[in-house]
């Protein structure tokens, strides 16, 4: 889709754009993305497939895109259920609860990411994906 939709789209106050199935180990999750520039270039790079990194209560995998800091949805400290872009590392990120950085209830990633999204339930099921695991994710 072209650049004018995904602005026409953020200016209409939605901030989602579309749905992906993220699989790994048996088990399916879904998250919505947000229509910003990251998560626009990870839709256009779908479907991919990685491994897992474990990192606390926090999933990401390298992916072939590459994107710096957005201003304005770069964040230092993230919310449970946040899916978001690491541009030091080109991951895809999934927090589903603390980091070892988090301090104080506060949910810290390695440094800051771009905010793609929320992942769409299933959070405790996260905690049993095991780190070298295959991961995909695709458009639905």
């Amino acid at each position: 889709m072209d650049r004018h939709f995904w602005e026409c789209l953020s200016s209409l106050g939605n901030p989602y754009m579309e749905k992906i199935r993220i699989s790994c180990e048996g088990r399916t999750f879904f998250a919505q993305l947000n229509a910003f520039q990251s998560s626009r270039k990870i839709w256009d790079a779908l479907p991919i497939k990685s491994c897992v990194n474990t990192w606390g209560d926090e999933i990401y995998f390298e992916i072939p895109v590459s994107c710096g800091v957005e201003n304005g949805y770069a964040k230092e400290t993230v919310e449970l259920g946040d899916v978001g872009y690491w541009p030091k590392g080109k991951c895809f990120c999934i927090f589903f609860g603390m980091t070892p950085m988090s301090k104080k209830g506060k949910i810290r990633p390695a440094s800051t990411v771009n905010v793609l999204g929320k992942i769409d339930g299933g959070l405790k099921e996260l905690k049993k994906v095991r780190d070298g695991s295959e991961i995909s994710m695709e458009r639905l």
